[in-house]
């Protein structure tokens, strides 16, 4: 199996994990934030779509889907496109709320979709590219789709500890 087919099973299980916990929550609950610095399950799943989207649309050279697709529009989020939900204060995290459990999936589905195919279409031997050198070291291809599968894995395991927090179960 190659890297990129492993990434993409692994990056589809989180999506899975994801998807359950929202089929357990109601709206309200998917949006309750239960302790203050534990964001919600809605935080979770749409900060992890948007960290897909935008770090695969620089690594692809291209606009993000929250952008280009109307997701921004259809969110209407109280909070700029340019947010750093990486940074989210717990005021801001709280800004995160949807009325339809559905408009996550939607926007998780399509960032996971589009990971996928930017995957597929990867050449193994583009991995070891420079895309920053900002850092020390500095970031390759490799290490930065590392790290946004693994931001999704680790918060899709959030989402379930969250879960368990505001429903008990």
């Amino acid at each position: 199996m190659k890297a990129t087919q492993l990434s993409i099973e692994v990056l589809k299980r989180a999506q899975e994990r994801f998807e359950e916990t929202l089929g357990q929550m109601s709206t309200d609950e998917a949006n309750t934030m239960p302790a203050p610095l534990i964001k919600s399950v809605t935080w979770l799943i749409w900060h992890t779509a948007r960290e897909l989207d935008y770090q695969i649309s620089e690594l692809n050279n291209t606009k993000p889907l929250w952008l280009k697709a109307g997701w921004s529009e259809r969110f209407a989020l109280d909070l700029p496109d340019d947010t750093e939900d990486w940074r989210h204060t717990p005021e801001e995290a709280a800004k995160v709320i949807v009325q339809d459990k559905k408009l996550l999936r939607d926007y998780l589905a399509a960032s996971v979709d589009f990971t996928s195919t930017y995957l597929e279409t990867l050449d193994e031997e583009r991995f070891n590219d420079v895309i920053d050198r900002n850092w020390t070291p500095v970031v390759t291809r490799q290490a930065r789709i590392v790290s946004a599968i693994d931001d999704a894995v680790m918060h899709s395991g959030q989402a379930v500890y969250t879960r368990r927090l505001v429903i008990g179960q």
